[in-house]
């Protein structure tokens, strides 16, 4: 491996990103359960989001992780680009499955146009709803900032011409994160020296699993507030 990129040693690189990723994962599910309540249609489901919402922008231990979370991410991506540029001029380098499935042999070989696509996703969702929800004029209700009426309106064709076009984009950027997690998920154990022939299978097979279901759920919650709002 070589020694460029934003760690010299390449042993403390191939750690850096596996920890970030692992990490990631780990972001993923907090921010998922925090989404499912969009689910909750209602003054209920209004009131049950925009707690969460005022939660995790407010509690302070949940502060510093978002701040780890915003380091984790600008340091994955950043160096997923630079071992990407690598990978064009020598032997596939970064995450490296003997085992993996198809899937994650195709995974493993687009990381960069599947990094390229969540990145851009990324950038979107946070000028979309983190910039609003920190710097935006969002009403307030109860005290707290109505965003879930911002995320409501944004995928309500009535009233986002683009609505229709916001949904088929958050659910592409869904698939290529699914395609992401089936080659990192299960290459970041490995990266980790975690690998055993007793345990790797588990490992991979629960890899696929949240590789499947975690962006299936995240890409669900547009699709069905843009349908019911029909």
């Amino acid at each position: 491996m070589s020694n460029s990129g934003i760690l010299r040693s390449s042993l403390a690189k191939k750690y850096a990103m596996a920890l970030t990723g692992l990490f990631l994962c780990l972001f993923l599910v907090g921010h998922l359960v925090g989404n499912l309540q969009l689910f909750k249609l209602g003054e209920d489901g209004q009131m049950a989001f925009n707690e969460y919402a005022q939660f995790m922008t407010t509690f302070p231990l949940v502060k510093l992780l978002s701040y780890l979370t915003y380091a984790a991410v600008l340091f994955h991506m950043a160096d997923g680009i630079v071992l990407s540029l690598q990978n064009r001029k020598a032997r596939p380098v970064g995450y490296h499955v003997e085992k993996g499935s198809a899937n994650a042999g195709w995974s493993s070989r687009n990381m960069g146009i599947l990094g390229t696509i969540i990145l851009v996703f990324l950038v979107s969702h946070m000028q979309t709803f983190w910039y609003q929800m920190h710097f935006g004029d969002i009403p307030m209700i109860d005290g707290m900032k109505d965003l879930h009426t911002v995320v409501l309106d944004f995928f309500n064709p009535a009233k986002n011409n683009l609505a229709g076009v916001a949904v088929a984009g958050y659910v592409l950027a869904q698939v290529a994160l699914g395609f992401h997690l089936v080659h990192g998920f299960q290459s970041g154990f490995q990266s980790m020296g975690l690998s055993h022939p007793k345990y790797t299978p588990i490992i991979e097979r629960a890899g696929l699993a949240f590789s499947f279901v975690v962006p299936l759920l995240f890409a669900s919650i547009p699709v069905y507030l843009f349908i019911n709002q029909l």
